[in-house]
């Protein structure tokens, strides 16, 4: 039975968000016109909102902002992680100014409606951000209208009607189509992204089931010849490029979808001794591949300061995380040990076989909230390989 909605629309609302409960949030719209249903989640980040929401991992989520001022930088072509956003769209506190930053180059709101993504402005984000402490993170519309008209009864239905992120194998839908090579480095301001530099580099194959583009940048930047698959590719089309590791990306929807397809592939990597390391949804992967289990999260994480402790040395990183799932430590087999911690909540966020050159980790080192807290995972994967033999 549909609840009523729990509050009528104010005067010049021109934004919704709609709870599948019925709790109707009223805004006004910005960005693209029209209406998405998918989960909603909040993100403690202050910076780095244009990274966020073109992340893959976003994909079927609707992100809400802790941060009042998202926006107000504008938007560029570099600070992107994928070719085409995924997120469905924001919701934030303060309306959206004139872009601030020398490195604009177009309205905030502008970006989002040539990426289809939907905004809200005018809500109030502690709030909304508390009720899915308290709730778990619901299922909802998101919706501009800019002449205020919504169809109450259709969207109630939608978000209803939208399964949940339980099940799902979202990592299909945002792979890349084909196999290619990746040369970008690190950034620098005025000359943009560097091209990889000569000399033998290790080959890593990196298998995209949703990446970010600094994964494969960092991959470079260690010093690593990186080529990218898309998520279905065989164990034979992997094994046929001669990688001297493997690299898992992160990535949406639930592991345990994504594993039907991926965990054998993983498992016969493992079987070959090949190196593996992964992150965010590769590391749920790996863990699942391993025997482990994984579980849906209350609220899951989401933000650029959570502290997590490396169990080996005690040193505790901040990180970037987004995640919605999590490896189940209590299940690892007795090969796979666990290596970091989150300090919030005492979640898995590493492991590592005992016998095997393959570990994992639940954050994002490339994304460097730190901002070199984490580069060594990288530089300890890259160094661990072995460059091609250089003809004599």
């Amino acid at each position: 039975m549909a609840h009523a909605t729990t509050s009528a629309q104010p005067q010049g609302a021109t934004g919704l968000l709609l709870l599948a409960d019925g709790t109707a949030i009223w805004g006004r719209g910005f960005g693209a016109a029209g209406a998405k249903a998918g989960e909603v989640c909040f993100n403690t980040s202050i910076t780095g909102y244009q990274e966020i929401l073109t992340d893959p991992s976003y994909a079927g989520q609707i992100i809400t902002f802790t941060f009042p001022h998202i926006g107000n930088v504008g938007a560029n072509p570099e600070d992107i992680e994928a070719d085409v956003p995924h997120a469905l769209g924001c919701i934030v506190r303060q309306d959206v100014t004139n872009p601030s930053s020398f490195r604009s180059a177009q309205h905030f709101s502008d970006w989002l409606s040539a990426n289809n993504q939907i905004g809200i402005s005018g809500v109030d984000t502690r709030a909304l951000t508390r009720r899915i402490r308290e709730a778990g993170a619901p299922n909802a519309v998101i919706a501009h209208a800019p002449d205020g008209v919504f169809d109450m009864p259709a969207l109630l239905a939608l978000a209803q009607g939208w399964p949940g992120l339980e099940g799902m194998d979202l990592a299909i839908e945002v792979t890349g189509a084909e196999t290619r090579g990746w040369d970008g480095g690190k950034w620098t301001l005025g000359h943009g992204y560097a091209a990889m530099g000569e000399g033998d580099r290790p080959h890593v194959v990196a298998i995209d089931y949703g990446a970010k583009h600094n994964i494969f940048r960092s991959l470079v930047e260690a010093g690593a010849k990186v080529t990218v698959v898309p998520a279905k590719t065989s164990l034979e089309d992997i094994l046929a490029l001669e990688p001297a590791g493997v690299f898992l990306s992160n990535g949406p929807g639930d592991p345990a979808a994504t594993g039907v397809y991926a965990v054998p592939v993983i498992q016969g990597l493992l079987e070959r001794d090949v190196p593996i390391f992964g992150i965010c949804l590769g590391h749920q992967l790996l863990g699942l591949a391993a025997g482990a289990r994984t579980l849906k999260m209350h609220q899951g994480h989401r933000g650029a300061n959570h502290p997590v402790k490396r169990l080996e040395t005690g040193v505790v990183e901040i990180t970037s995380m987004n995640h919605g799932f999590a490896v189940d430590a209590a299940t690892l087999p007795a090969n796979v040990v666990e290596t970091h911690v989150s300090l919030f909540d005492g979640s898995n966020c590493g492991i590592a076989f005992t016998d095997k050159n393959a570990f994992g980790v639940q954050y994002h080192p490339e994304a460097s909230p730190g901002p070199q807290d984490s580069f060594y995972l990288f530089e300890k994967f890259v160094h661990g390989l072995k460059a091609p033999a250089t003809a004599a």
